[in-house]
């Protein structure tokens, strides 16, 4: 993590100047989020400034959304999770399966600043906020690849066969990449067989399941291009691979990393405390510094080096990411799967 002290003592400053909370010795919060660098990018940016300011102990639940979701309905009767963050697309999930509950926007004030794109709603309730955004975007090796490539096309490049990855179904990325290929090619979303045809042409030498195994296989070289998370891929970067990631010219699919209350949470109002924490510029700024997450709030003030490596690239912004109906998505995501099985994953 870079810049760590002074972060946190912005993030602090931040919140004690907007919300003047009172100090609980001995209460604690249970957040289910993200392992890795995404753990450890909540606890820095949101868990430690909240803590430090309500005196709230926070006690993270490391999972991936749909284990986080699986362990909401186990724990239905009586959760034991007051906080969960799950990604696009689970999100609709723990919605319909009804273990969330209402997010009351008037009691966090820092939601005045949240765009509207961001607000997730079933009728009247508000069931989910954003946290942040991430892409889909093109990922190759620069010590294979000396000119960045700008076109989705590149995947078919005679040049990079069998040494191509892109998500499989099994990765929440996979069915929306589809949909996303099927639109940049120009097809119906009610037919999408020229899509598979084309998937069908694609000379893969990996389908991921996690964003794990595609970063993996990057480092190795068993890879050299393909499509892969904004946030994995400035992660390698970062650690010195010879990597690189490019919006292309017909943009990227893109998702983001949400906010939820529990239905039935143990602490209710630590809870909206900590989401309104979450809500700050403050920590979207931390967040855009440590996992190049797109804010989701306004007024968040970020260097032109950071800026250029969000989710929309150099020159973008949030208006530039493709993101699909989710609920569509959920709809199509068994037939589509059987159509990838029987059709492409031969």
């Amino acid at each position: 993590m870079r810049n760590s002290t002074f972060l946190f003592s912005a993030l602090v400053a931040g919140m004690a100047a907007t919300i003047p909370y009172a100090r609980a010795q001995g209460e604690t919060l249970t957040v289910a989020w993200y392992g890795g660098n995404w753990g450890d990018a909540f606890q820095e940016c949101v868990a430690d400034p909240f803590t430090e300011a309500t005196g709230i102990q926070v006690v993270p639940d490391i999972g991936t959304s749909t284990t986080t979701l699986a362990k909401l309905q186990q724990q239905a009767a009586n959760p034991t999770i007051d906080v969960v963050y799950m990604d696009g697309g689970i999100s609709e999930l723990a919605e319909e399966a009804g273990v969330l509950g209402a997010i009351d926007l008037e009691a966090m004030p820092n939601s005045e600043k949240l765009a509207k794109s961001a607000i997730y709603r079933n009728g009247e309730k508000v069931y989910a906020v954003g946290g942040g955004y991430y892409s889909l975007g093109l990922t190759y090796r620069t010590d294979e690849i000396e000119t960045a490539p700008m076109s989705w096309e590149a995947l078919w490049d005679e040049d990079y066969a069998g040494a191509v990855t892109i998500p499989s179904p099994s990765n929440s990325a996979g069915i929306p990449f589809i949909f996303f290929l099927n639109r940049i090619g120009g097809g119906s979303p009610d037919d999408m067989s020229e899509t598979f045809e084309k998937l069908k042409s694609l000379d893969a030498g990996l389908f991921f399941d996690s964003s794990g195994a595609a970063s993996n296989a990057f480092q190795s070289g068993e890879v050299i291009i393909g499509a892969h998370f904004s946030v994995g891929a400035w992660d390698l970067i970062d650690s010195g691979l010879p990597v690189g990631f490019v919006v292309p010219k017909e943009g990227v699919w893109a998702t983001d990393a949400r906010l939820h209350v529990v239905e039935g949470a143990p602490n209710p109002e630590g809870a909206l405390k900590f989401i309104d924490m979450a809500l700050s510029a403050e920590a979207a700024s931390c967040l855009a510094e440590t996992l190049y997450l797109g804010p989701a709030v306004t007024e968040v003030e970020l260097s032109p080096e950071v800026g250029r490596k969000l989710p929309w690239g150099e020159n973008g912004s949030v208006d530039d990411l493709l993101l699909f109906d989710w609920n569509e998505i959920n709809a199509r995501r068994a037939e589509l799967t059987d159509t990838w099985n029987r059709e492409v994953a031969r």
